[in-house]
C-alpha cells in the first residue's frame, strides 16, 4: 500500500475506535448535569440532594477517566458501577431496564474497542 492510504487507513480506524465513547458520552455528561443542577429530583429511591450531586460528581469524575487512555479502566469501572446500580433501581421499582443494560455493555465494549491493540489490515485478506 502506499504511504497516504496506509495514512488515511490509520486516521479512519482512529475515528472508528473512538466513535461509540464520545456516543457514550453524549449520554453521561447530561445525566451528571442534571443531577448536579437539578439536585432536588423527586420520585427517586433517595431523594437526598447530596446523593444527588455525589452521583453527578461521580459520572463527572469517572467520563473524565473513562476518556483519558491512561485512565480508561478506572473510569470504566466507576461508569460500571454506576450503571449496574440504576439497572438494580430500576428491576427493584418495576421498569424497563434493557436499555440501560445495553448502554452497559455498551460502555464496556467502547473501552474494549479503544484498550485492545490493532491489527495493521492486511492486503488481500
Amino acid at each position: 500500500m502506499n504511504e497516504p492510504q496506509m495514512k488515511r487507513e490509520k486516521f479512519l480506524i482512529k475515528i472508528l475506535t473512538w466513535t461509540p465513547s464520545l456516543v457514550l458520552t453524549f449520554f453521561y455528561i447530561p445525566n451528571a448535569l442534571n443531577k448536579l443542577l437539578d439536585p432536588n429530583q423527586t420520585g427517586k429511591i433517595v431523594e437526598s440532594s447530596v446523593v444527588m450531586i455525589t452521583a453527578g460528581i461521580f459520572i463527572l469524575v469517572g467520563i473524565a477517566l473513562f476518556l483519558y487512555n491512561r485512565t480508561m479502566l478506572i473510569g470504566t469501572s466507576m461508569l460500571v458501577l454506576y450503571m449496574i446500580s440504576i439497572v438494580l433501581i430500576h428491576i427493584y421499582r418495576g421498569k424497563p431496564s434493557e436499555v440501560l443494560i445495553l448502554i452497559l455493555i455498551s460502555t464496556v465494549f467502547a473501552a474494549y474497542m479503544r484498550k485492545r491493540p490493532m491489527q495493521p489490515l492486511e492486503e488481500g485478506k
